[in-house]
């Protein structure tokens, strides 16, 4: 519309200053009269004429240009606003379920620092109790390069195993025992009794020492060398138990004898180190026992002990079963008896009841009546209609019935 107004305008100007230049020139143009003197017309100034248009065409076009400017701006304020709210809206939409994944993250957040410095503590204690065990398996490891120690240790998990068992309560081993005369260098660690009189002899003073050089080393070469020379000192130790024949001691004994190692990955890794490790040895009567396989064994023992405790005992406890039986049918006798004494003692006071209701009492009532006697009424009796329960137990003598 601004623009329409604008060329208009435009036009306009170009009209007048076109009707002006043509007047102009019809005046140049005109005759003059010869008989008379004629009066001068004033000029037009067309300049001047062209500016004042220009200058009011330039004015009313600022005007409009203003006036369009304010309106587009105003126009675009309100565009601009309106787009801004949509966007903010979109936005806030888009964001939204971040904002709540976001607030979700922050409770997770706080709950894990909680979580943490609850357990913190925690931690700091096992901190303490793991550099305290890693020290006392330093300590460990290092007693036990010593062979002394070595045989200590595997004499007191023997012990152990035993306790655990329950075997040393009834004194069925006996620790460092030594063989017959002239047999000073046959000391098995602990001699297992059997219920039969036979012996199981025990063996602890297993080979260690290459199975902790191979702790200690570092690469993996010298860890597969120290773990063929532990598996060849076991089957070096088995094959001096075997050769010592504990068995040709003891009479009854079963032939073999156990080999006891003080820990599971002793055994493992030796025989994975030499699979046929278990084979000879169990072909050379040599029992090669971890503590679990022990323990199993003496369980094994224990419940013989108990059956052979059970069948020594059996006649004692037959004339236990039987004195008791006696006993009891002694006592349910005196109760029998009882149940007769109570039924006569019933008898005999419903009987006396039945004299005082019947004869004494009417008479005393008559007292009352002739008002000799002052005083409360005398009251009733009542019988007793409860019986005693009979026993009927088979276990009484029939002699009684009679």
């Amino acid at each position: 519309m601004e623009i329409i107004l604008i060329v208009a305008l435009i036009a306009v100007l170009i009209a007048v200053v076109y009707g002006v230049i043509s007047i102009q020139r019809t005046i140049q143009a005109r005759p003059a009269d010869t008989g008379a003197i004629a009066n001068p017309t004033p000029a037009i100034d067309v300049a001047a004429l062209v500016a004042s248009v220009r200058s009011a065409v330039e004015a009313e076009m600022r005007k409009t240009a203003q006036e369009t400017l304010q309106a587009t701006s105003q126009q675009s304020a309100e565009f601009f606003a309106a787009q801004s709210a949509t966007l903010e809206g979109k936005t806030r939409s888009i964001l939204a379920p971040f904002e709540e994944q976001i607030k979700g993250l922050s409770t997770s957040v706080n709950s894990l620092q909680t979580t943490y410095s609850q357990e913190q503590g925690t931690i700091s204690q096992l901190a303490t109790q793991i550099t305290t065990l890693q020290s006392t398996t330093t300590t460990l490891t290092n007693s036990l390069k010593s062979p002394t120690a070595r045989g200590s240790w595997g004499e007191n998990q023997l012990r152990n195993v035993i306790q655990l068992a329950g075997m040393e309560s009834y004194c069925d081993y006996t620790e460092q025992f030594t063989g017959g005369e002239g047999e000073s260098d046959q000391r098995p660690d602990v001699v297992v009794r059997l219920p039969n009189g036979a012996m199981i002899a025990i063996d602890s003073k297993a080979p260690l020492s290459a199975y902790l050089r191979m702790q200690d080393a570092t690469d993996v070469a010298t860890k597969e060398i120290e773990l063929k020379n532990h598996a060849h000192l076991m089957r070096g130790h088995m094959k001096k138990l075997s050769d010592k024949k504990y068995w040709n001691q003891f009479p009854q004994s079963p032939d073999f004898v156990v080999m006891f190692i003080p820990g599971e990955g002793f055994v493992s890794d030796a025989m994975r180190s030499d699979p046929s490790l278990l084979d000879d040895a169990m072909k050379n009567r040599v029992l090669v026992a971890s503590p679990v396989n022990l323990l199993a064994l003496l369980f094994a023992v224990a419940k013989g002990w108990q059956a052979h405790s059970i069948a020594e005992h059996a006649k004692e406890v037959a004339a236990l079963g039987t004195e008791l039986y006696e006993r009891v049918g002694t006592q349910l006798t005196h109760v029998r008896k009882m149940e007769t004494n109570l039924s006569t003692a019933t008898k005999a006071y419903n009987e006396m009841v039945g004299s005082l209701e019947g004869r004494v009492l009417p008479t005393l009532r008559k007292f009352r009546d002739l008002k000799v006697v002052q005083g409360d009424e005398i009251g009733t009796l009542k019988s007793i209609d409860v019986q005693t329960r009979s026993l009927a137990a088979p276990e009484i003598l029939p002699e009684l019935d009679s």
